[in-house]
């Protein structure tokens, strides 16, 4: 690689990309019709979790004691610091190991970068960015598969490891279990009035502290049998999420919107029509399966559907266990996690209050 002039001026990152963090995602609508017949026909007895439930991540089962968990997560930049760019796709891709109850061991990087457009230095920078956050979660980049892209791309492959018994799937709730979200919503929303130069330097840090929050409950979850079911709230926004978790356990699930937790400022963003097209997608794909008991204004309708890059971790759990869960949580820097709701009788369906 030849070095380049430091003069180079250097382009915003958000600017080189259609879109950004989770934001990216294909729609969960477009996604199913995608799909459609692509699940392996041949079973494979020691494929613990695969795609049939939309989990966060694969497990293989190695022996009693020993599960190998896979995943992968990459996205286009949502902010233009180049080293918060590196460590926010960095978190996001270890939140599938987390939600899933596992510990990471090592990650592969996944880079594609317009080698002719963005400096070197610049895209170094995103890679350090990508190797901080490995570090701080106790595991090496190993190595990874890099090529020259329109768009800038960066993401992890990480691989992890349980206990086969412990693993904590999306699709395994029980009826009454109450339903805790981690982390406040509002990333994408905050992300769009960045874009827009609408976001003050206070509203900028807290994107960062919150999509760079390492999901470590999700380990010591596992370990809680009361704890019946987790995923982490991503690019389909918590209404999604919730969703695929109501299908797979085969209920439904009703959630208070006035408890659920939101960054400070994105309500009043909402308020203002500040969204992401995203967040409409996503409606657009899975909003008959949800009911409103009350009018739903368009804000509140922006910020449950809203994509959340490097979101919270949402958890069902036995009403008893309540205490345990949110000690962890607490002990771990999530101050904000809060009981949104509970599971209910029912299938595929969200009621809001």
């Amino acid at each position: 690689m030849s070095a380049q002039p430091s003069s180079q001026p250097r382009p915003r990152l958000t600017s080189l990309a259609h879109g950004g963090g989770c934001g990216c995602k294909i729609s969960p609508g477009v996604l199913a019709d995608l799909l459609q017949g692509a699940l392996p026909g041949t079973p494979y007895v020691d494929l613990l979790v695969g795609a049939d439930t939309a989990d966060d991540a694969a497990v293989y089962r190695l022996n009693d004691e020993q599960a190998i968990v896979a995943t992968t997560d990459f996205f286009m930049p949502i902010v233009d610091d180049p080293f918060d760019f590196g460590r926010i796709a960095a978190t996001n891709a270890l939140s599938d190991i987390y939600a899933m109850g596992a510990r990471p061991l090592l990650a592969l990087a996944i880079v594609g970068m317009p080698i002719n457009t963005l400096p070197h230095d610049c895209i170094r920078d995103i890679l350090r960015g990508g190797e901080s956050v490995c570090a701080q979660a106790g595991i090496p980049i190993a190595g990874g598969h890099s090529i020259d892209s329109v768009e800038p791309i960066y993401g992890l492959a990480v691989t992890g490891v349980i206990d086969p018994q412990k693993i904590k799937r999306n699709s395994r709730a029980q009826d009454g279990d109450l339903l805790v979200l981690g982390k406040p919503l509002g990333v994408g929303i905050l992300s769009a009035a960045f874009k827009k130069d609408l976001l003050d330097d206070a509203s900028y840090r807290v994107m960062i502290e919150t999509t760079t929050q390492l999901n470590l409950p999700g380990m010591q979850l596992a370990s809680i049998a009361g704890v019946h079911a987790m995923t982490d709230v991503t690019g389909f926004g918590l209404l999604g999420h919730l969703l695929e978790m109501c299908r797979g356990s085969s209920l439904g699930a009703r959630i208070e919107a006035d408890r659920v937790p939101l960054l400070p400022g994105v309500l009043a963003l909402a308020e203002s029509g500040i969204a992401t097209g995203a967040s409409n997608r996503n409606w657009l794909s899975y909003g008959k399966q949800v009911r409103a008991l009350n009018p739903m204004s368009a804000s509140r309708r922006a910020i449950l559907t809203d994509p959340q890059t490097s979101g919270g971790l949402l958890v069902a759990c036995d009403p008893t266990q309540l205490p345990v869960v949110q000690a962890i949580f607490e002990r771990l820097g999530f101050t904000q996690a809060s009981v949104i709701g509970r599971m209910v009788a029912g299938s595929g369906e969200i009621q809001i209050e």
